[in-house]
């Protein structure tokens, strides 16, 4: 049957995208399904570190990225208040390049690698039904489909997380992130140094700042504030300069001039989860934000999708698709630790806020780890 076995991901983010590029380079039979009617160019940044840049070797993007990114040679993070110095971390020496990009470019350039034919918009997934043999996907559209095994890389909110576990909302976390896009010229005005990647603290708040394009023309800040409690139901509202100035009152005039520089920005809520009791169950299997969401604040969520997606793979070229079951006990075997870890420490919001060696996440690299084989059925 080997050649007719298909796979079916729900959710084309950089995680579900990632992994069709990297099953089909594998050889495998992969259909994509996106509830957007079409991807556009949305206003946010995104850190991919050597940990990633090493799979994008891989999918033959690595260096289009390094192209199109910024490369800040360290992490700085400063006090807000004082702007003194609390770490300055490098980020060479991993074996490839530290990148921060817009989210929108990474994403059109991981769009081009999949095969023609295999990506489906308008696709919002209503029912799932597993029989012995497969599984039928039923679209809001009308349209049916089946698939083998469906791997649900559809975020916080996946349909395929509410099949396994039921439904359940996400926390709120009691914080926002503020998003917004600077234009490079906006800062030639101010006597100040813009670094390419740094990230103001005080205790209960902090910016995160960078350049999303190698020209430096675009820098980009996001941060993360303590709101009262969200009942905001979309994925965002917008803020307002006035908002970010009483956020960030007595803030370093690096800071207020990002402020001032501000057009528009929008506020997030962050949400995330526990983590789950299980990642896959019959011929369903989650990866990225449906399986452990996380707040922002190693810059690893991506990531960590990603890193799900090559894993995943992996494990299925050592299986086949007929065996997914032994494929699954394995991936969540190589993955759940550092998932983990990663998603507890993104969420103690405490990553190279003081100097500390960055290697376990930056140095890891995922195509040279032995397989730790999975929990037997």
């Amino acid at each position: 049957m080997g050649s007719t076995q298909k796979i079916a991901i729900v959710g084309a983010g950089l995680g579900g995208a990632a992994a069709a590029t990297l099953l089909q380079q594998a050889g495998f039979d992969v259909d994509i399904y996106e509830q957007a009617p079409a991807f556009s160019r949305l206003g946010a940044g995104i850190h991919m570190g050597p940990n990633i840049m090493k799979i994008f070797r891989r999918m033959g993007i690595e260096k289009q990225l390094d192209l199109m990114g910024s490369h800040p040679e360290h992490w700085f993070s400063r006090c807000g208040e004082s702007g003194d110095y609390l770490s300055r971390i490098p980020l060479s020496g991993y074996g490839a390049s530290y990148i921060t990009v817009h989210r929108g470019d990474l994403h059109a350039l991981q769009m081009s690698t999949l095969k023609p034919g295999t990506l489906h918009f308008n696709k919002r997934l209503e029912t799932l039904e597993e029989t012995d043999t497969q599984v039928r996907l039923t679209f809001a559209d009308g349209e049916v489909t089946h698939a083998d095994i469906v791997i649900g890389a559809d975020g916080i909110n996946s349909r395929i997380r509410e099949e396994l576990l039921g439904v359940e909302k996400p926390l709120y976390s009691g914080w926002v992130a503020h998003r917004a896009l600077i234009r490079g010229d906006q800062l030639a005005k101010y006597d100040l140094k813009f670094e390419d990647c740094i990230k103001w603290w005080t205790e209960d708040r902090h910016m995160m700042v960078y350049y999303t394009t190698g020209k430096r023309d675009e820098y980009y800040y996001v941060t993360g504030v303590p709101h009262a409690e969200w009942d905001f139901q979309g994925a965002f509202v917008d803020s307002s300069r006035e908002e970010m100035f009483d956020a960030f009152k007595g803030y370093h005039p690096t800071v207020q001039a990002l402020i001032e520089s501000t057009e528009s920005v929008t506020k997030w809520p962050l949400r995330n989860r526990n983590p789950l009791p299980l990642w896959s169950r019959g011929r369903l299997v989650l990866l990225g934000d449906a399986c452990h969401p996380m707040k922002p604040h190693m810059a690893q969520g991506a990531g960590m999708a990603i890193e799900d997606a090559a894993m995943l793979t992996r494990c299925l070229q050592e299986t086949g698709i007929g065996d997914y079951r032994t494929a699954f006990e394995l991936y969540e075997a190589n993955r759940k630790e550092r998932a983990s870890r990663v998603q507890a420490v993104s969420n103690a919001n405490t990553w190279l806020r003081t100097q500390e060696d960055p290697a376990w996440v930056y140095g890891y690299d995922l195509y040279a780890q032995e397989l730790k084989s999975g929990v037997a059925a």
